[in-house]
């Protein structure tokens, strides 16, 4: 089996092994166990596999089995400056643990991936201004899992249900909801693209506290979604 694929999670197993997770263009979500190696001459360098690397990957599939085990790995989208950046690695780590997470569990699309690998080439080449990338790419998201957030109703004053992803003119009974000033930012934020959203100003604490109220949007339509560990390194960066 053959396919390209998204590096999501790597957590070492043991002194020579890694277990990777990956979303592959062809199966979707995949576990693979990677041996770790030294030579040069390892048709598979662990090395290779960074957050929301694009790879080229190959291994003989077993469908019973819960890990793969790859045959050949290579690059397949030369990252010249993502993996560098220590903002933009910071990004990558915090979209990575996000992804695997809201993934895990969903139906596979290859509209998902493509947009994955378009966003990933996108803040690779983006040399500046890209403070508001994961809030967009994260909103965005929401889309194509099906509970993206319906803005025909947005009015000045409206609070936002998180629940049922509306705007409503009155507090709900619940507390998964935004205020009206956080409320607002909501539509402000789906009207972004990426090659637009430099012109949007939000301050370090508007930005910390979307971030956090993304995850909690996440966590009420995903079953299980955690708190990330990865949230609070981008928080203090951004």
């Amino acid at each position: 089996m053959k396919s390209q694929a998204i590096v999501l999670r790597s957590i070492k197993y043991n002194d020579d092994t890694l277990i990777v997770h990956l979303l592959t263009a062809e199966m979707g979500c995949l576990g693979m166990s990677v041996k770790v190696s030294r030579s040069r001459r390892t048709a598979v360098r662990h090395t290779l596999f960074q957050p929301l690397a694009v790879l080229d990957v190959a291994w003989d599939h077993r469908p019973k089995a819960s890990l793969q085990r790859p045959k050949y790995a290579a690059v397949a989208l030369p990252l010249v400056s993502l993996p560098y950046d220590p903002y933009k690695s910071a990004i990558a780590l915090f979209l990575a643990e996000f992804l695997y997470y809201a993934l895990r569990s969903e139906p596979y699309s290859r509209s998902v991936y493509d947009y994955i690998v378009h966003s990933v080439a996108w803040l690779d080449t983006c040399t500046h201004s890209f403070s508001n990338f994961h809030l967009v790419f994260l909103l965005r998201l929401a889309r194509f899992l099906g509970f993206m957030p319906n803005v025909e109703d947005f009015a000045a004053g409206a609070w936002f249900d998180m629940r049922s992803a509306t705007f409503v003119d009155q507090q709900p009974l619940h507390s998964e909801c935004l205020q009206p000033a956080d409320a607002a930012l909501v539509p402000k934020l789906l009207r972004m693209r990426y090659e637009t959203m430099h012109v949007f100003r939000f301050s370090g604490g508007e930005r910390s506290r979307l971030l956090e109220q993304i995850n909690r949007f996440y966590s009420l339509h995903l079953p299980g979604f955690p708190e990330l560990k990865s949230l609070s390194v981008l928080k203090d960066l951004f």
